[in-house]
């Protein structure tokens, strides 16, 4: 699928728990002067619970549901990067709406690193109480690859740091400090 032609567009940062989708996010908007925004932060201001406690309350559905809404409304945003939750771009309408309005980029992480930096208790539902968190990512991770592949870039944190992470995305989307010079040259050499 082609990138967003609008300038503007937001970035939407998709993948596993423990990507860096966050951190990532972070540093990447303030590279770019944009806003930053946490899904899951927003999802869980408008519901006054915490995540787990929606989960608890609600079952993972009624989490999604308020996930697709968080979604619609970062659809709608101009110059923000928005870091999803991990399971957010595993929803059909999710990743259509992304895809269609915004670039998004997929953090890829193996499952042992996740597990490495999200530790035994990560506060993360679908790995807390699990007897072999590292069986629980594997798999949890294996359902999901098929919807991070089919984002616009694809970026391994493994084995790079936020900030390197950071400047391999703004040259994947032609937003590096070089990209306005290569966009004009484009547009001359078309002319």
């Amino acid at each position: 699928m082609p990138l967003p032609s609008a300038p503007g567009a937001p970035i939407f940062l998709i993948g596993f728990m423990g990507s860096g989708k966050t951190t990532v996010g972070g540093l990447l908007a303030e590279r770019l002067g944009w806003s930053f925004a946490d899904l899951d932060d927003l999802i869980v201001r408008s519901a006054g619970l915490t995540v787990a406690e929606i989960f608890a309350r609600e079952g993972e559905e009624g989490f999604r549901r308020r996930e697709t809404e968080a979604v619609r409304g970062a659809a709608a945003g101009q110059r923000s990067v928005v870091a999803t939750g991990g399971g957010a771009a595993c929803r059909e309408e999710n990743l259509a709406l992304m895809l269609a309005s915004g670039r998004v980029v997929a953090l890829a992480v193996s499952a042992a690193e996740a597990v490495r930096r999200t530790g035994s208790r990560s506060g993360r539902p679908l790995l807390d109480g699990s007897a072999d968190p590292l069986a629980a990512a594997t798999a949890l991770l294996s359902a999901r690859q098929p919807f991070y592949a089919r984002a616009h870039l694809s970026v391994e944190t493994d084995r790079q740091t936020p900030a390197q992470a950071v400047g391999e995305i703004l040259g994947g989307l032609g937003l590096g400090p070089d990209a306005s010079e290569k966009r004009t040259q484009n547009k001359e050499d078309s002319a």
